[in-house]
């Protein structure tokens, strides 16, 4: 207890009593993206870059690349493998769908152990049973489940340490993000936006599970820190009560914090996106219903908001602004990327949260006309807003088409930037929707929509597109057309590559700065996650999670009937070169 309340009151003072103990430390966590043995944290390094320095696959060596090893998760539980693998001291960390992780040895390929979270029947995830990476800290690799619960493990046995529950299931609350490790905290969000429950952001010791402080996501909700017996003590109003929420909807706003974040060591701050409000109707919570679909910066070690940035104003159309904040720098000062799910990108001063830039990165988008850079604020397209049941039938109102569809211009799949050519390789989707809004009262554990939609594509020959997009520019540098919808991450290194995968099962390989394909590998079944690279011995490898599923083939509607021939699947693929170069 004693080293919880330390790190509270004293912010950096205990690192160092941690770290004497401690496997992976803070520092080694730090300097993540700078690591070529490991992979320590999600994002390749807690800035979220996906860079690697590693060059021995590069643009002439790539074409030999072969597998390694391949390792099923076995089992009936196939679903949709959102996971990227976590590399540290020779193991393999990979969660797998329903609440599953394994240990692997580096090396063979050989399964160590796996740890099988026990789900109650009646869990609720909104976009399939996944889960999308772990955290190693000390000794221990942590993930959430999805029937809310952080579980800590010994990295070497994978035995029980530390078990904490986050919230209620029944509520609709899940946990299918990595947690992030930000100065020695334990930092993650929630899911469930769909039922109507309250986002946050949540503060732990890593080593004990024990709660540090959170902080609530909607405006009006109290934060709290906890004091050395566990006590709660009130840290503030997130917001003030009732000032862009009107009414009652506030104490189910939404906001879900379900892609967890990023930290920047060179700013000192962590970045969580938050989603939809609830309910989906907009026209039931008039006002700017902060601090949904926004980017909030948080101090990692008190959890107070130090700026926010919200991209979509009482959003109406499912537009959550869950995805990464990515920092990097640029003309001498620190950014952050944030490719949004309304089809725009965001270039925000990482420090102080203003608005440098913003455009579009898909070819359509009907919501808006564009980014006002004065005020940060959407130029709406009013008549493209799904409109108020109660002034026609009162049981529908009338159907819109919007583009992006709900899904998003990018959803869950992590995008990456590179240093060395100063771009971003961004997977995106071009689909639009049918919208209408239909009235709605909360009921714990239910659907908390408010709305109907069918999802459909806007070309014949493709809905994804492997962007290469210029931050000062706003341009689209080249882009690489995909048949079926972009749902996996994306990974760049300093050999000239961009690695990502597709649904129909590659990975594939292609150049940097022009994006011609150079290598591709078939996995067996559709890629959905992001890859990653390391090297031991003097051998660099690549490794991605194959197995198809996710929210598409779930909410996609005719998109999904586009791509119902992919089939499912559950393993992780290893590759290195045929040849020691």
């Amino acid at each position: 207890m004693k080293t919880r309340m330390t790190i509270l009151l004293a912010g950096l003072a205990p690192l160092a009593f941690i770290a004497q103990a401690a496997d992976i430390t803070n520092a080694m966590i730090e300097n993540a993206a700078k690591d070529t043995k490991n992979v320590l944290s999600f994002g390749m390094g807690t800035q979220g870059q996906r860079y690697s320095t590693l060059t021995q696959i590069n643009t002439k060596t790539v074409g030999q690349l072969v597998p390694a090893w391949s390792f099923s998760f076995g089992g009936e539980k196939q679903r949709g493998q959102e996971s990227q693998p976590i590399i540290a001291n020779g193991k393999m960390f990979v969660t797998a769908s329903y609440s599953r992780i394994f240990a692997i040895d580096l090396k063979t390929g050989n399964k160590l152990w796996k740890y099988e979270h026990r789900l109650p029947e009646a869990i609720m995830p909104c976009c399939d049973v996944v889960n999308r990476g772990a955290a190693v800290y000390g000794n221990l690799v942590i993930f959430g489940t999805l029937d809310a619960q952080l579980v800590a493990l010994d990295q070497n046995t994978g035995k029980i340490v530390w078990k904490e529950k986050v919230d209620d299931y029944a509520a609709g609350y899940s946990m299918t993000a990595a947690p992030l490790i930000a100065k020695g905290v334990l930092i993650t969000g929630v899911s469930g936006g769909e039922f109507g429950i309250v986002g946050r952001v949540e503060g732990r010791n890593p080593l004990t599970g024990e709660l540090l402080w959170t902080r609530p996501t909607v405006e009006g909700h109290m934060g709290y820190k906890y004091d050395k017996d566990g006590k709660a003590i009130e840290a503030g109003v997130t917001g003030t009560v009732n000032k862009s929420w009107p009414g009652e909807l506030w104490k189910t706003g939404g906001a879900s914090t379900w892609m967890g974040g990023t930290y920047d060591p060179v700013t000192g701050l962590a970045y969580f996106g938050t989603g939809n409000p609830a309910p989906w109707n907009s026209h039931l919570r008039p006002g700017d219903n902060l601090y949904s679909s926004s980017t909030l910066a948080l101090d990692p070690t008190t959890g107070q908001i130090k700026w926010a940035y919200q991209s979509t104003p009482n959003d109406s159309w499912d537009f959550d602004g869950a995805n990464e904040f990515v920092t990097f720098d640029m003309n001498g000062k620190r950014y952050g990327g944030k490719a949004d799910r309304n089809g725009f990108f965001y270039v925000i001063d990482a420090k102080t949260g203003q608005l440098q830039n913003a455009f579009p990165f898909v070819n359509k988008i009907t919501w808006a006309s564009g980014i006002d850079l004065k005020t940060g604020r959407p130029n709406f397209i009013a008549a493209n807003r799904p409109s108020d049941p109660t002034k026609g039938d009162g049981k529908k109102g009338s159907t819109v088409f919007a583009a992006p569809a709900f899904l998003g211009a990018k959803n869950q799949m992590p995008m990456a930037y590179s240093p060395q050519t100063g771009l971003f390789y961004v997977p995106a989707n071009e689909w639009g929707m049918e919208i209408w809004n239909e009235p709605i009262t909360y009921k714990k554990g239910g659907a908390y929509l408010g709305a109907g939609f069918t999802i459909k594509p806007l070309n014949d020959d493709y809905i994804g597109a492997l962007r290469a997009v210029d931050p000062k520019t706003g341009k689209i540098v080249w882009e690489n057309k995909n048949s079926a919808p972009l749902w996996g991450g994306v990974m760049t290194t300093a050999g000239g590559l961009v690695f990502y995968g597709t649904p129909e099962g590659y990975l594939k390989a292609v150049d940097a700065k022009s994006g011609k394909e150079l290598w591709k590998f078939q996995t067996g079944s559709g890629v959905v996650a992001p890859p990653v690279t390391w090297e031991d011995g003097g051998v660099q490898y690549v490794a991605v999670v194959s197995g198809w599923g996710g929210a598409v083939p779930l909410w996609g509607g005719e998109v999904a009937k586009k791509v119902n021939f992919l089939e499912q699947g559950g393993s992780v693929w290893v590759f290195k070169l045929a040849t020691k170069i």
